[in-house]
């Protein structure tokens, strides 16, 4: 009865955890001969977070990230657009983190083979495919190999060889002609610190927020920036290398005016290391997910736009519910038909909100309205509308503050708290 999982990142390893709380046997195999602590920062959603809790990993979020305390929206010149409070700050039973992927993926990895033994993730395995059958299902690995189980889960990425497989003819991930330089820099926290913003409009955006304390002797901390612009759609690019080194010069330029009295963007990608170039690419939607004993997960089964910091989040809320329906229905096909019937719809609502009315839609339509430049936002668009259509996607994501709240965990907190 063993879980043959494809991918070592934030799903698989989330899914690896739960699946050790629930005594299923598993085994996850990486493509990676290492594994090393790449990308730079995300957010983990209070609807995530709770269930990293629930996994006894509150004290280990605390020690990496920063509990977010504010999110908002501002224009091109600086002016506030829209701010709220968020996680614990802003009613939530749980807050909200900002982290650097790397140092998360790297602390469930060690989490997870502590309590279940280093030998549960395979490095160096390359997963080329699948097999099932009525009682097993099987990874196709490229080195020739095979490796039989009772189901396969995908949780292999945008690139992911098991979805190719179902969906042979899906080609390239679908750019919409931004691309995302990121970086890290030490710089002095804004807006009263652990605050997330993001400033700008469409075609040109500044995402910035804080994913380390901050130093009490230098005033520093780490700050985690994106600077964000629509190109020449016809220009060929690398789509899904989060790791594709960039040169400054590319795009410093275009934000040299952006220094408001609060955040100094230029300076701090001219203060930052290495800078990472990514396109903004998704994947169309999937009818199904679920081939017999196999079905996809994360990226693999919804690759979306990063926006309303959700990816992450997303993912580990699959592996709860994944281990929520392997309890219910057993280590069967079934169960792998109620997760999808279950989050393959939610999923898609939110690939399709990302491209167009995502949370930071507020931005454009500023932009649109007024160039970003005003007195008082109520002459722009209403506070209440505004209100609005950040619950909208709120409640579409699954982290609605009342709903969250009075909802049960989904699977409930590990007996005792190990590792």
């Amino acid at each position: 009865m063993t879980v043959l999982i494809a991918g070592a990142g934030i799903a698989g390893l989330s899914l690896g955890l739960t699946l050790h709380q629930l005594g299923i046997p598993f085994r996850i195999y990486e493509r990676v001969g290492e594994i090393r602590p790449l990308g730079v920062g995300i957010n983990i959603q209070p609807n995530a977070v709770r269930e990293l809790y629930d996994l006894g990993l509150e004290a280990r979020l605390d020690a990496i990230g920063v509990r977010t305390r504010q999110y908002g929206f501002y224009t091109k010149t600086g002016r506030e657009i829209w701010a709220e409070p968020r996680g614990q700050f802003a009613g939530y039973s749980w807050p909200q983190y900002s982290i650097h992927r790397g140092q998360l993926q790297m602390m469930l990895l060690e989490v997870l083979q502590a309590r279940a033994g280093a030998d549960c993730v395979v490095t160096g395995a390359a997963v080329a495919g699948f097999e099932t059958a009525a009682r097993t299902a099987s990874l196709i690995m490229a080195d020739g190999g095979r490796i039989d189980g009772d189901l396969v889960i995908a949780a292999d990425g945008i690139r992911s060889a098991i979805r190719h497989q179902m969906q042979p003819d899906e080609g390239e991930p679908i750019w919409n002609g931004a691309i995302m330089w990121r970086g890290t820099s030490l710089g002095r926290p804004f807006l009263g610190g652990a605050a997330m913003i993001l400033a700008g409009h469409d075609t040109q955006r500044f995402v910035a927020y804080p994913i380390s304390a901050t130093d009490p002797e230098t005033g520093l901390a780490e700050i985690n920036w994106i600077a964000e612009l629509r190109v020449d759609p016809g220009r060929a690019m690398s789509k899904g290398d989060w790791n594709k080194p960039a040169n400054k010069a590319d795009f410093l330029p275009a934000f040299t005016d952006w220094t408001f009295d609060w955040i100094d963007c230029p300076g701090l990608i001219r203060a930052s290391g290495p800078v990472y170039e990514y396109p903004m690419v998704d994947r169309e939607p999937m009818e199904r997910w679920t081939d017999g004993r196999v079905t996809l997960m994360g990226d693999a089964a919804h690759a979306t736009y990063p926006v309303g910091s959700n990816g992450a989040s997303q993912a580990i809320i699959d592996a709860r519910k994944l281990g929520a329906a392997l309890r219910a229905h057993g280590v069967t096909r079934e169960a792998l038909q109620a997760y999808e019937t279950e989050m393959r719809p939610r999923a898609e609502g939110i690939l399709r909100a990302n491209r167009g009315a995502g949370p930071d839609a507020v931005m454009q339509m500023v932009e649109d309205r007024c160039g970003g430049v005003f007195n008082d936002i109520e002459d722009v668009i209403p506070r209440a509308e505004l209100a609005a259509h950040a619950e909208k996607y709120k409640r579409l994501s699954g982290f609605s503050i009342e709903v969250l709240n009075a909802q049960p965990a989904i699977l409930g907190p590990i007996e005792p708290v190990l590792a």
